[in-house]
């Protein structure tokens, strides 16, 4: 068994390294937050004629046992097809979840990745994405 003065010895290496390790991580995991926030400030903000093709939600639980408080965070997602046929996932709020319907056409505006807002279009502009809906298929 070691004496108490070797383990202190070694805590004293050990604890620096440890520290170093947890920062390290720290500052790589903020720069890229950073960077990819950057990123997306550079792109254009692009607003093109879409339809909602799918919805989801991501629900995560916590619990502490100390306290017995349960905690629960909803993330919304949804999904939009472009007029060439990609499809752009975006996280939004629970209000515009809430808004939003399978099969709902419009006008998406975004930037890089971040989602700004959806309109939805009216019936008469509606026509007009059905016959280029129609086209495409032809295609």
């Amino acid at each position: 068994m070691q004496s108490w003065v070797e383990m202190f010895e070694m805590m004293e290496t050990a604890l620096p390294i440890l520290l170093v390790v947890l920062t390290a991580i720290v500052v790589i995991s903020s720069a890229g937050g950073a960077w990819r926030f950057f990123a997306s400030s550079r792109q254009p903000v692009l607003s093109v004629n879409s339809v909602i093709v799918g919805k989801r939600t991501e629900v995560s639980h916590r619990h502490d046992t100390e306290t017995a408080v349960n905690r629960s965070d909803t993330k919304y997602y949804v999904t939009f097809e472009v007029e060439s046929g990609d499809r752009l996932e975006f996280a939004v709020s629970g209000l515009e979840y809430g808004q939003c319907a399978e099969g709902d056409e419009g006008k998406l505006t975004f930037q890089g990745r971040r989602y700004q807002s959806f309109e939805r279009v009216r019936k008469t502009q509606r026509t007009e994405v059905e016959e280029f809906r129609k086209y495409r298929s032809t295609l």
